[in-house]
């Protein structure tokens, strides 16, 4: 066998393994990211009304009502997302959440100078797709409930 093609067949057989584990580290990194910010919202209610009122200019919502909606979905989804329960649906809710903070903040983030920070969201939308459209992986509650129900029709 040829050495390229042996080492192919490795990575055939081994990278797939890293698949769940890989996808764990994704929820939970991408989760804490989102449960932070949802924390830190709730944490500085006052600030937080502030700064939906004057700096975030929401197109859909009043302030309030963005604010109000902004923080449980960074908190619920998040946490959701790290257990990873309901899955898919808490990814494409963090999603939607990251996607109207950049809309709603494109001002700074789209500004010279901030590119640092609309990349951190480039980054977190692009791993919430991932775990969107190829699931949470096997590590995750959405996994035991399916083993679960397969167990139980079986």
């Amino acid at each position: 066998m040829h050495p390229l093609a042996r080492v192919l067949a490795v990575a055939n057989t081994t990278l797939p393994f890293l698949s769940a584990p890989l996808l764990l580290g994704t929820r939970l990194y991408v989760g804490w990211q989102f449960l932070v910010s949802g924390y830190l919202k709730v944490s500085s209610w006052d600030q937080t009304i502030g700064l939906f009122t004057t700096e975030y200019h929401t197109p859909l919502l009043p302030p309030y009502a963005a604010a109000v909606a902004g923080s449980a979905g960074e908190l619920v989804f998040s946490v959701l997302l790290m257990l990873g329960l309901f899955g898919r649906l808490s990814a494409l809710g963090l999603f939607a959440v990251n996607a109207m903070a950049v809309i709603s903040y494109r001002q700074v983030l789209l500004a010279e100078g901030f590119e640092a920070a609309l990349g951190q969201h480039i980054l977190w939308g692009y791993m919430l797709a991932v775990l969107a459209v190829d699931g949470v992986g096997g590590l995750s509650l959405d996994a035991v409930i399916a083993r679960w129900r397969g167990a139980r029709t079986a």
